[in-house]
C-alpha cells in the first residue's frame, strides 16, 4: 500500500465561516494552500495511498463537529489549542519575533520568554497529536516557521521515519540570528535538524542556515549534506511556484473578462501602476508609495495621466505593529491625493480589502506595471501570479531585489526597496518600455515558471527526501549492527592468532581541543591491557602522535606503537625503528613551520604541532567558517611549496600535516601482517589517514575494518563514536578473557 502523506502548517487550508446555526467552510487563501491544491489536483494524490492535514482549524471542537472531516483532496487532522495559548505562540513568538527577526526587522522583535514557553508547548502538542496517528511508513511534510521545533519531537519517537521542512520565509543572517538568546537558537537550529530533507526559497538563505549550522552547534556542513546525531540530513533550494496554467489561462473566463472590461473603463486612457499585498511592514508599501510621489515630483507629465491601484489585504491587524503600519499608508495616501489629486482625478486608488482570484486577474490583465517591493520577502508569489496571467505578452514587472523571486524574474525590472529615486526612474522606464521588449521580458519569464511550476516544486521536494531516505538505508546498512557484531565477536573467539589494530585521537579517545589533554584514562588503558594479556592477541597502537607521547602514554603496556602514521615502530617489547626504506629528512620543517605560522596569525585558536619527522596544523579548535577557508587556502599553499620535494600534504580531520613520502599506515601494516600469519584482523580508525591500513587489512579474509564516523571509506563498517569502540572492545574482553587460551582449530 502506498505511503500516507501528512501535511502539516500552522492552520489547516480552510476559512471556518458561522452564519446563525449555520457552520460552513471554504478554502483558505495562501501560498502555500494553493501549491498543495494544485500539486494533489495535478496528479499529486494518487503517489500517496492517502492525503491528511494537521493544523489549527481556527474554531473550538464544538463547532468543527458539525463541518466534515475530509474533503476530495484531504482528510483533516484538528489540533485544538487553548486560545491564550495560541496567542502567545502565533501573535507572539512566531510574528513577534522570527517574523521580524526573518525579515531583517530586529528593532521590532519582542524577546518575551512567555511567548517562547508557549511556543514550544504547542509544537509539542502537535507533537503529541501527530504521534497518536502516525506509523513509520508515513511521510511528515511540515511547512513554516511557526513548527521549527516539531522534526526533533517526532524523530524521538520515530527514528527512521520520513520528515521534510519546508521555510516559506527567508532564513537570516548569521549576524541576525545570534541576537536570539542561545536556548532558543538551539531549539530552532535542533528542531529543524530533525527532518531528513530542509528546503528553503534560494540558495541565499540555505547558506545563511549552514552559517548558523557551523557557528552555533559547531557542525560542519559538506555542500548540501549535514551529519548530525548519526544521520544525514540534506539541505536544498526549492523555489515554490505556482499552478502556471490556471493563471496563464485565466484571462479566456468569461467572468475575469468582464470584470476586466469595467476596470478598462475607469482607467480610460491614463496608464496604469497595480499593486497588491497583505498588510505587513515587510512588504515596502510606504517605501512604494514614496518612489510613486517621487516618480510624480519629478514627471510632472504623467500627473493625471497615471493611476495607481494599491489594494491591502487585511492581516494581523490585532498586532500593534499592523494596525500603527495601517494607519501610516492611510495618513499618507490621503496627504499624496490631496497633494496631486483633482476633482476628476487621484493618483492612487486605494482598496483595503480581500481581493477574489477573477478580480486579481482582471487587475492584472488590466495594468501597465505591476509594482511589487517588498523589503524583505521569502519568495513573493504574485510577482509570478502577474507573469504568469499576461498570456499577451503586455505588461512590465518591478520587483524588489530583496524578494525571493527575484533570482528567478531576472528579466524584471530590479529594485532596491529603500531607494525612492529608483523607483521612480525604473516606473518612468516601465511605462514606456516598447511592446517588444514587455513581450521578450514576460515570455522569457513565463517559460521559467511554467517548467518549475507548483506540481515541479512538490515534485521535486518529495522525490529528494525519498532520495535521502535511500542515502540514509545506504549508510546505515554499512553501520556495524547487531548481526556484523555477533558475527565479528564469534571470529573473534574461535581465532587462534589475532592482530588489533588501532588508531588513538577520534578512535579510543575523543578529540580534545589541546591534544596533550588527550591522555589516555582508566578505561582506555584497562582494555588494552587486557586484550594484550591474551596470548592470542597481537595488539598495536597506529596513530599520527609523536613516539615520544605514545611512550608515555602506553609505552609500559605490552602493546606494539606505530608512530606518525607509520613513520617510527616499536613492536611489543622492543626498542623504537624507521620504518621508512631511505632515513627520513627533516630540513625542511622550519620553512613549513614559517608557512604555517602565518596562518596561526590568521585563524584565531589554530595551532601547529611539530613532531619527530612531520609538522601538523591544527585548526578543530577554529570559527568553522573562517577555518575552512584559511584550510583550503594554506593547503594550496603547502601544494606549491612543497611540488618539488618529497614531501606529502595530508588533509586529515580538522589538521593539514606535512610528512616524508612513502611514510602511511599501509606501509605499516604490510610489515605487520607479514610478520605472522594471523586467522582474524581488526582494523578501527577514523581519519583519512587509516584509509591506506583499511586498504591493506581489507585484502585479508576473515577481516574487519571500521571507520569511526559517517564518511566513506574503504572500511567494511563503520561505528558512530569512540564511546562505542571502547563498548565494541570490551565485547570482545569479555567474550574471551584474557589468559584463556583456546584449543587449536585442529582439536575442536
Amino acid at each position: 500500500m502506498p505511503n500516507r502523506l501528512i501535511i502539516v502548517s500552522n492552520r489547516l487550508p480552510l476559512a471556518v465561516e458561522i452564519n446563525g446555526n449555520t457552520v460552513s467552510s471554504r478554502q483558505a487563501s495562501g501560498g502555500l494552500v494553493s501549491a498543495v491544491s494544485a500539486f494533489l489536483g495535478k496528479g499529486g494524490k494518487e503517489r500517496f495511498g492517502e492525503v491528511i492535514w494537521a493544523g489549527i482549524p481556527g474554531c473550538d471542537a464544538s463547532i468543527w463537529q458539525k463541518l466534515p472531516g475530509r474533503t476530495e483532496e484531504y482528510v483533516f487532522l484538528p489540533i485544538f489549542i487553548e486560545e491564550q495559548l495560541y496567542d502567545e505562540y502565533y501573535n507572539g513568538f512566531s510574528n513577534s519575533l522570527i517574523w521580524p527577526l526573518f525579515h531583517y526587522f530586529p528593532t521590532f522583535v519582542d524577546y518575551n520568554a512567555t511567548h517562547f514557553d508557549a511556543y514550544t508547548r504547542v509544537n509539542d502538542h502537535f507533537a503529541q497529536e501527530l504521534l497518536n496517528n502516525l506509523n513509520e511508513h508515513d511521510i511528515v511534510w511540515i511547512h513554516d516557521y511557526h513548527l521549527l521545533p516539531l522534526a526533533a519531537i517526532l524523530r524521538q519517537r520515530f527514528p527512521s521515519i520520513a520528515i521534510g521542512f519546508f521555510l516559506h520565509i527567508p532564513f537570516p543572517s548569521y549576524e541576525l540570528f545570534r541576537v536570539i538568546p542561545k536556548r532558543w537558537q538551539q531549539n530552532i537550529l535542533e528542531g529543524l535538524l530533525g527532518a531528513d530533507l530542509i528546503g528553503f526559497h534560494t540558495i541565499d538563505y540555505l547558506q545563511h542556515f549552514t552559517s548558523c549550522l557551523e557557528t552555533i552547534l559547531k557542525i560542519e556542513t559538506n555542500g548540501q549534506h549535514i551529519f548530525w546525531k548519526n544521520r544525514t540530513i540534506k539541505i536544498d533550494a526549492f523555489p515554490v511556484s505556482i499552478d502556471f496554467e490556471r493563471f496563464n489561462n485565466a484571462s479566456d473566463s468569461q467572468a475575469v473578462r468582464e470584470i476586466a472590461a469595467e476596470y478598462s473603463n475607469i482607467k480610460g486612457e491614463r496608464k496604469m501602476i497595480f499593486s497588491v499585498d497583505r498588510l505587513d511592514y515587510t512588504k515596502g508599501i510606504s517605501n512604494r508609495l514614496k518612489g510613486y510621489e517621487r516618480f510624480l515630483e519629478n514627471n510632472p507629465e504623467y500627473i493625471g495621466n497615471v493611476i495607481f491601484v494599491l489594494t491591502v489585504i487585511p492581516s494581523r491587524d490585532s498586532i500593534s505593529r499592523y494596525i500603527e503600519r495601517k494607519k501610516m499608508i492611510d495618513e499618507f495616501i490621503g496627504r499624496l491625493n490631496s497633494r496631486f489629486g483633482s476633482i476628476v482625478w487621484q493618483p492612487v486608488i486605494y482598496q483595503y480589502d480581500h481581493l477574489n482570484f477573477e478580480e486579481l486577474i482582471a487587475l492584472f490583465l488590466t495594468c501597465d506595471v505591476a509594482l511589487i517591493t517588498p523589503l524583505r520577502d521569502g519568495m513573493n508569489l504574485v510577482a509570478k501570479e502577474f507573469i504568469a496571467s499576461r498570456k499577451d505578452g503586455k505588461g512590465v514587472l518591478i520587483l524588489s531585489e530583496m524578494a525571493g523571486a527575484s533570482k528567478e524574474l531576472t528579466e524584471a525590472l530590479l529594485i532596491n526597496p529603500n531607494d525612492s529615486d529608483e523607483i521612480s526612474e525604473m516606473i518612468k522606464k516601465a511605462l514606456e518600455m516598447p511592446f517588444q521588449e514587455q513581450k521578450e521580458r514576460i515570455y522569457a519569464m513565463q517559460n521559467r515558471i511554467r517548467r518549475y511550476d507548483v506540481v515541479a516544486w512538490a515534485t521535486d521536494f518529495l522525490e529528494q527526501l525519498q532520495q535521502i531516505k535511500s542515502v540514509q538505508l545506504e549508510f546505515e546498512i554499512k553501520f556495524l549492527d547487531a548481526p556484523a557484531k555477533l558475527q565479528l565477536i564469534h571470529q573473534y573467539t574461535i581465532a587462534q592468532s589475532r592482530l588489533i589494530l588501532l588508531d588513538y585521537d577520534g578512535t579510543l579517545a575523543p578529540f580534545s581541543k589541546v591534544p596533550m589533554d588527550a591522555a589516555p584514562g582508566p578505561e582506555v588503558t584497562n582494555i588494552l591491557k587486557v586484550l594484550s594479556e591474551s596470548g592470542n592477541n597481537q595488539v598495536y597502537i597506529v596513530s599520527g602522535r609523536d613516539s615520544k607521547t605514545l611512550d608515555s602514554w602506553l609505552g609500559h603496556l605490552p602493546i606494539g606503537l606505530i608512530s606518525e602514521h607509520g613513520a617510527r615502530i616499536r613492536n611489543i617489547g622492543g626498542p623504537w625503528q624507521s620504518l621508512a626504506a631511505v632515513p627520513l629528512k627533516t630540513d625542511w620543517q622550519e620553512n613549513v613551520f614559517t608557512l604555517m605560522d602565518a596562518y596561526v596569525s590568521r585563524c584565531a585558536n589554530s595551532f601547529i604541532e611539530q613532531k619527530e619527522y612531520s609538522i601538523a596544523w591544527h585548526y578543530r579548535n577554529a570559527n568553522i567558517a573562517e577555518s575552512a577557508a584559511r584550510s583550503k587556502e594554506l593547503h594550496a599553499d603547502l601544494l606549491r611549496h612543497t611540488a618539488n620535494m618529497p614531501l606529502q600534504v595530508l588533509q586529515g580531520n580538522k589538521v593539514i600535516e606535512v610528512r616524508n613520502k612513502g611514510v602511511n599506515k599501509g606501509v605499516a601494516t604490510d610489515l605487520i601482517l607479514k610478520s605472522a600469519a594471523y586467522d582474524f584482523v581488526l582494523a578501527i580508525g577514523d581519519d583519512t589517514t587509516d584509509e591506506d591500513m583499511f586498504y591493506e587489512v581489507g585484502q585479508l579474509p576473515d577481516s574487519f575494518t571500521i571507520k569511526v564516523g559517517n564518511e566513506p571509506s574503504f572500511a567494511k563498517y563503520n561505528l558512530h563514536n569512540p564511546a562505542t569502540v571502547l563498548s565494541l572492545l570490551q565485547n570482545l574482553v569479555q567474550a574471551a578473557p584474557a589468559g584463556n587460551r583456546l584449543p587449536s582449530k585442529d582439536s575442536r
